[in-house]
């Protein structure tokens, strides 16, 4: 995250029809219900789903917990686990810019967790939210054990790292010495050094003076990078990882396409929360913001052969809005937008969290225990469709529902066979959908997995077939339907503020 006034907002609403829905609390249960046809071509591919997409991303002030990233927080990497077998932590955020490194023999205890202590709270509690960016952040000390112990929890998980460096407070001598150390300590779980987080708003929030444009972070970046890559030959790197300026991902990728692994940025569909205009109905609209960045991304691809990750994304910027970042809603949009990003060609994603911030798909502390909250149940419908390639999926009659989404996704089930999925969101709050789901292939057996609340501004009753996600991710479906077949077709109701995830066994 960045400072308050950190964004130019993207929330223009692309659709006047979304401006029926009804008020944020109290979602009335459906009024009607339109008849959709949905097409699935699986001849048709599109881009691949890899099976690292799913990524999650903290501040990197969290390390300043050594206890807080450790294969002995079980609980934590039990509810990271059931994302995916395959996923990336990225380690950055507001606070990379106020983090040192601490080498071996320094002072361990910086003066933030002194603080904490001095107010009688126990090192081991400590959870880091998102920075809401309403100014510096405390000061935070990464030490070598925090480094070796996050190894142990990237193994426990086996996921993979995007790591932060302090390009904004720090100096070259110390990143050198954080990346030597990183780099010996992770092998090859390392993804790629980010050296900065958010350099576009670096004149915002006082960390350059006002004339701070893309030259000058270019020469920063190439002194960083120099200097590491001079110790680290083949250390990986990523960036710009910029808020929002777009500008700067193409001079970026001309610069430094030989040296980058993947192109970064931020997005954020709202904000500031403060803003009675951030609600749920706004959240739900097309952003033309999005599919602008979309669009740019997948020029600058084409052109340069770059992929491109959203290495830090939520719902609304500053830590959420609470009644719309820990909503049934921000599960159905964060869900829809990993299949929006995966069809213009992203490589991955990383949802922003920590602490109780309201937009965290993980919340709680180490000595208090950790929860899912409706955000991580949309990325566990993203993980039971599971890696493989989109495929074309075209609704028909769609003009009475603008806000139902759908997409299709053909992988190799293994010993099952091969199967084709489809996935449908419901974005609407006061229209039910009954869709008719073509394949165009013969398929032995059609199921249905639901993701529901009783309401779109539901904060605890988000279940996944049926079932709530448990202690340490613990999760199975407590009711999965058999739908009717006839000539590859399928017929399901999806119901206003929901999502359906039907899977077709091709049984070859």
């Amino acid at each position: 995250m960045a400072a308050m006034n950190r964004r130019i907002f993207l929330g223009t609403s692309a659709l006047a029809s979304g401006a029926a829905m009804c008020g944020r609390m109290g979602f009335a249960q459906a009024a009607s219900s339109v008849s959709l046809r949905l097409k699935l071509d699986p001849h048709k591919r599109g881009n691949p789903i890899p099976e690292d997409f799913t990524g999650l991303s903290y501040e990197s002030a969290q390390l300043g917990d050594p206890d807080f990233f450790s294969p002995d927080n079980a609980e934590l990497v039990g509810f990271i686990r059931r994302l995916g077998r395959l996923g990336v932590l990225r380690i950055g955020g507001n606070t990379s810019e106020y983090c040192d490194w601490a080498p071996e023999g320094a002072s361990t205890v910086d003066a933030a967790t002194r603080d904490d202590r001095q107010a009688n709270v126990l090192p081991q509690a400590l959870a880091v939210g998102p920075d809401t960016g309403h100014g510096p952040a405390k000061p935070r000390q990464i030490t070598p054990q925090a480094v070796r112990n996050l190894r142990g929890f990237i193994d426990a998980t086996g996921w993979k790292l995007i790591y932060g460096l302090n390009m904004g407070t720090g100096n070259v001598e110390m990143a050198v010495a954080e990346a030597d150390f990183v780099t010996r300590t992770m092998g090859d779980k390392l993804v790629a050094f980010q050296l900065c987080n958010e350099p576009d708003l670096f004149y915002r929030n006082g960390l350059r003076k006002s004339d701070y444009g893309f030259a000058q972070f270019a020469k920063e970046w190439q002194q960083y990078f120099g200097a590491i890559r001079q110790k680290l030959p083949q250390a990986p790197f990523a960036g710009p990882d910029t808020a929002f300026n777009t500008e700067w991902l193409v001079p970026f990728a001309q610069q430094f396409k030989s040296e980058a692994a993947f192109l970064s940025q931020h997005y954020y569909a709202e904000g500031p929360p403060t803003d009675p205009s951030m609600t749920i109905e706004r959240l739900l609209r097309p952003n033309p913001a999005l599919i602008r960045e979309f669009e740019g991304m997948a020029q600058t691809k084409r052109d340069t052969g770059l992929p491109f990750r959203l290495t830090e994304t939520n719902s609304c910027y500053q830590g959420g809005k609470r009644g719309v970042s820990d909503t049934l809603a921000s599960a159905l949009w964060g869900a829809d937008l990993m299949y929006q990003l995966a069809t213009a060609g992203g490589v991955g994603i990383n949802f922003h969290g920590g602490g109780y911030g309201w937009y965290t798909p993980i919340a709680g502390t180490v000595a208090s225990g950790f929860t899912a909250r409706p955000i991580y149940h949309g990325m566990l419908l993203f993980a039971e469709a599971g890696p493989g390639h989109l495929i074309d999926a075209t609704i028909e009659n769609q003009r009475d529902a603008p806000l139902v989404t759908a997409y299709g996704v053909v992988n190799d089930g293994g010993g099952a066979g091969e199967s084709i999925k489809a996935v449908i969101f419901n974005k609407h709050a006061d229209r039910a959908a009954h869709v008719s789901v073509e394949i165009g292939e013969k398929a032995e057996q059609a199921r249905a997995l639901r993701l529901a609340a009783a309401r779109l501004d539901d904060t605890q009753d988000v279940t996944l077939g049926a079932n709530p996600v448990g202690a340490s991710g613990a999760w199975e479906a407590a009711h999965e339907e058999t739908l009717s077949l006839q000539n590859g077709t399928a017929a399901i109701e999806v119901p206003a503020g929901s999502a359906a995830l039907v899977s077709f066994n091709l049984g070859r």
